[in-house]
């Protein structure tokens, strides 16, 4: 089993884990650890042990602009979308740092991964495409405990980003990842920070029996806090 220490830091891991956008230092990730942050994320647990996922890693800094730039354009429409009051509490959100990072990540999920009859997903064929987000959370914590910063991008057109990283169909891309060496990690969310909007406690979130029994003594549950004596 583990020890106790080992438990408490993969607390601090998750605790500490965010969406980077603007604390890219805009240093290289070291190669070695890159191919441990991938391996964290194959070794995520999978329908049928079918492994749906594969990594397509970009870092050719004209790639990374011209990413970039799509992704501009996108986050610009959504700006204009915006009734006005929404749209200056979204201005100042930095929603990428492709160019900054210097190392994107792209995941795709193929749901024809093996063949037709996949234990598990008989009923619930969704649980291909978990299984693939479930790398992504892997990725995400090996890359925390690397000193590493993660930034899900999320504006951008599907079709452009499938021809972009030369995928066909079955076959999605579904997230481009930033992936970097980061000055350091803000202690509360951006979205939070910025006033878009703030997260729920625990007891709001958690159902006894059925929907809607709710036990309010769990908002006081908290993950636990790095101890000096560890840092």
């Amino acid at each position: 089993m583990f020890t106790a220490r080992a438990r408490e830091a993969l607390y601090d891991i998750i605790r500490m884990r965010r969406d980077v956008r603007a604390e890219f230092s805009g240093e290289a990730i070291r190669e070695e650890a890159l191919h441990r942050v991938l391996a964290a994320a194959h070794h995520a647990p999978s329908v049928g042990n079918t492994q749906p996922w594969d990594f397509v890693v970009v870092r050719d800094p004209e790639r990374l602009d011209a990413f970039a730039e799509h992704v501009a354009g996108c986050r610009k429409a959504f700006a204009d979308s915006l009734p006005e009051d929404k749209r200056r509490t979204f201005d100042p959100i930095k929603v990428e740092g492709i160019a900054e990072s210097r190392t994107g990540i792209v995941v795709t999920y193929d749901p024809s991964r093996g063949g037709k009859h996949i234990l598990g997903r008989h009923t619930v064929d969704e649980s291909g495409l978990f299984s693939a987000v479930l790398a992504i959370q892997n990725l995400w914590l090996a890359a925390t405990a690397e000193g590493l910063g993660v930034g899900w991008v999320s504006f951008y057109e599907e079709e452009f980003l499938r021809d972009f990283v030369g995928v066909e169909d079955p076959v999605r891309p579904i997230a481009w990842l930033c992936l970097g060496p980061v000055t350091r990690l803000q202690e509360v969310p951006d979205l939070e920070r910025f006033g878009w909007r703030q997260g729920r406690p625990l007891g709001e979130a958690v159902h006894f029996e059925s929907w809607g029994k709710h036990d309010e003594g769990l908002n006081g549950a908290r993950l636990p806090e790095r101890r000096d004596a560890d840092v």
